[in-house]
């Protein structure tokens, strides 16, 4: 049985339609990512799931052992609790219960009458029975071993919500809806503000974790690698896809292709008919009549089901210019340090970077990530050290809190009074690259969303042909065709790049090399994302072996045998069930263009053309069933040729 069924919702907010026709179905311990740009209404149909939204039309039916988890991007409202109080929320009846019998032993002790006393004991007992076999005695126990689970030490047990990281507050929420059984989790952008360590941990969680969930995400990084099937929310309605965020990608741009030629080939349709019309008008002959009403059916039916497809949602798209090329030697810093008069924040920081190089900057939260780019740009003085910056150098800052912009100000003015040579209408055009279109211009800065600032900063960014680009965390509050439309800009972008990001999929397309920071300096690692990941993996093997003095494992001969036997038996196996679905796929195909010739069954217009898209699917199969079984023959003729050797 399905864990949750959504049948054919609809939710308006006044006039206003946000969710239309939505219906989809999800098993146990299915892993499925939501996506869609910023207000297409994935956080409303999760509260129409949580029951906080009732839906004007349709039903939510969840299975009779399911247990709802909603993880919000926005968490743990009470500060002043500790990260222990905060997790024993989700025990509020067991607390209550708790309380209650703590006032009934004190009611009990004051020796109340004999009609009082019979009665408090009556509910005594009653209340603690249903305490003790809803788990009240251990739920304090419980909370403190789900939390130790989850990384956190005794003493963190006993800090305030408020002294938290992210990645410590998401897990507040984990071990909340865990402790409360939920088998199906909502996760409204789990990974918001976690630095890259936290979030390789979520993901390493959601892989064990045994329950089904829905996740809101625009780290495509992390729906690839915990999401098996996506579901896209555009244009007020859902689409399901198999696969990740990049199979689903590739899925939706050949779903559109076929819808778009699909169109393309029922309108060319409806004109040869229309013109065969036009022409036995022409001849004006009676018996054309009766041809030209049928054909006119033929129109009605084709028209009836033309329908166009979506037009690609608006979205930003520009490119980064340096007014004029800097020297070669863009930056360098040595034997830098910094402790706001306390413990160090780091030390011992070197850095070189050269012109056209592209640089990131990793590092936990609270590493000094952030402090290291306001001492290159002067803004803080270090301890020690010195940072030497390059000849005809022109920089630009992203800066991660947006504190820049003026919230007093309207968007065209923000604009306007950096460039006051420009004309309302370079202004205003400059501006609707970035979908200020309109009215919006208007709207005083400080009513803008994130993502809404983050666009201001970007084309103030660009706008300033900055030669020297230091970026900190400039994807956040971005959705994902924003996210792309940066990492374009950037790729093109001819001048230097030095960033500070989470965002691994940006890393992973840009990056020339990485340095990653911590208290005793900044280490470097050359190339993109996937080949730090293989640099790290190989020193935690050296730094293993070295600690436990490890041989490198002797190779089992025996076994490895075994295992490629076994392999070499599957792809066999395979091989015999893709001939008999070649075997199938052309039956199939023949059967259907046998129909075809029947003239009954030719004078049916649409039959005929279901059955020739279908025939041109069972070919298009057919040769995809053929290249697979080509390349797995030649795989097991090559293990084969090996095993003989």
């Amino acid at each position: 049985m399905a864990i949750v069924t959504v049948n054919h919702i609809q939710q308006s907010f006044g006039e206003e339609i946000i969710l239309r026709d939505i219906s989809f179905e999800m098993q146990k311990g299915e892993r499925v990512g939501l996506v869609g740009v910023n207000g297409s209404g994935k956080t409303t149909l999760f509260k129409v799931l949580t029951g906080e939204y009732t839906p004007d039309t349709g039903t939510v039916v969840f299975g009779k052992d399911t247990v709802l988890g909603y993880m919000e991007q926005h968490v743990c409202r009470d500060l002043e609790k500790t990260a222990l109080e905060e997790v024993m929320t989700v025990f509020a009846p067991l607390l209550r219960m708790e309380r209650e019998l703590e006032d009934l032993n004190a009611l009990l002790s004051a020796h109340p009458g004999e009609e009082d006393l019979e009665r408090l004991i009556l509910r005594q007992t009653d209340l603690n029975d249903r305490f003790v076999d809803a788990g009240g005695l251990t739920c304090r126990s419980r909370a403190r071993s789900a939390l130790l689970g989850l990384g956190f030490s005794e003493d963190q047990l006993e800090s305030r919500v408020g002294v938290l990281s992210g990645g410590q507050k998401a897990k507040l929420q984990l071990a909340k809806m865990l402790l409360g059984g939920a088998n199906l989790l909502l996760l409204d952008e789990p990974t918001n503000h976690l630095d890259i360590q936290a979030v390789e941990w979520l993901e390493g969680f959601l892989a064990t974790y045994t329950g089904a969930y829905i996740v809101i995400s625009h780290d495509r990084y992390f729906l690839d690698k915990v999401t098996g099937r996506t579901l896209e929310m555009e244009g007020k309605t859902l689409t399901s896809y198999k696969g990740n965020y990049s199979r689903y990608l590739e899925l939706r741009a050949e779903h559109r292709l076929a819808m778009e030629r699909e169109y393309q080939n029922t309108q060319k349709e409806i004109a040869r008919i229309e013109g065969i019309i036009e022409q036995q008008r022409r001849w004006n002959q009676e018996r054309n009549y009766v041809t030209i009403a049928s054909k006119q059916k033929q129109i009605d039916r084709l028209e009836a089901t033309l329908e166009k497809p979506e037009e690609e949602p608006d979205t930003i798209r520009f490119q980064f210019h340096a007014s004029r090329r800097s020297g070669d030697d863009v930056l360098t810093a040595e034997d830098l340090s910094l402790s706001f008069g306390g413990p160090k924040l780091f030390e011992q920081v070197g850095l070189e970077i050269k012109r056209g190089e592209k640089v990131f900057l990793l590092g936990p939260n609270g590493c000094g990530k952030t402090s290291l780019f306001k001492i290159l740009l002067g803004q803080y003085t270090p301890d020690t050290g010195f940072v030497r910056l390059g000849a005809a150098l022109d920089v630009g800052y992203y800066e991660q809190s947006q504190q820049s912009l003026h919230d007093e100000k309207t968007v065209i003015d923000e604009i306007w009074d950096e460039h006051p040579s420009f004309t309302q209408t370079q202004v205003r055009s400059a501006l609707a690259v970035f979908l200020f279109k309109g009215e919006d211009v208007f709207k005083p800065v400080g009513a803008l969303s994130g993502g809404e600032r983050a666009r201001v900063l970007l084309l103030k960014l660009m706008l300033s042909k900055a030669n020297f680009l230091l970026l900190d965390e400039p994807t956040n509050h971005l959705d994902i065709s924003s996210r792309e439309a940066l990492e374009d800009a950037l790729s093109g972008y001819d001048g230097t790049l030095f960033v500070v990001s989470h965002d691994r999929y940006l890393i992973n397309k840009l990056a020339d090399k990485i340095y990653v920071l911590g208290p005793q300096g900044a280490r470097l690692y050359r190339g993109n994302y996937d080949a730090y990941l293989e640099q790290r993996a190989q020193e935690q093997e050296r730094e293993h072996q070295a600690e436990e003095g490890a041989q490198p494992p002797k190779v089992n001969l025996y076994k490895l045998r075994k295992e490629r036997e076994s392999a070499l038996r599957k792809k066999r196996t395979a091989l015999r069930r893709l001939e008999e679905q070649i075997e199938t796929n052309d039956k199939q195909a023949k059967a259907l263009e046998e129909q075809l010739q029947d003239p009954d069954f030719a004078a049916d217009y649409e039959a005929v053309t279901a059955a020739s898209q279908e025939i041109a699917q069972l070919h298009q199969q057919g040769e995809d069933l053929l290249e697979e079984w080509s390349r797995l023959s030649e795989e097991i003729e090559a293990e084969e040729n090996q095993e003989r050797e």
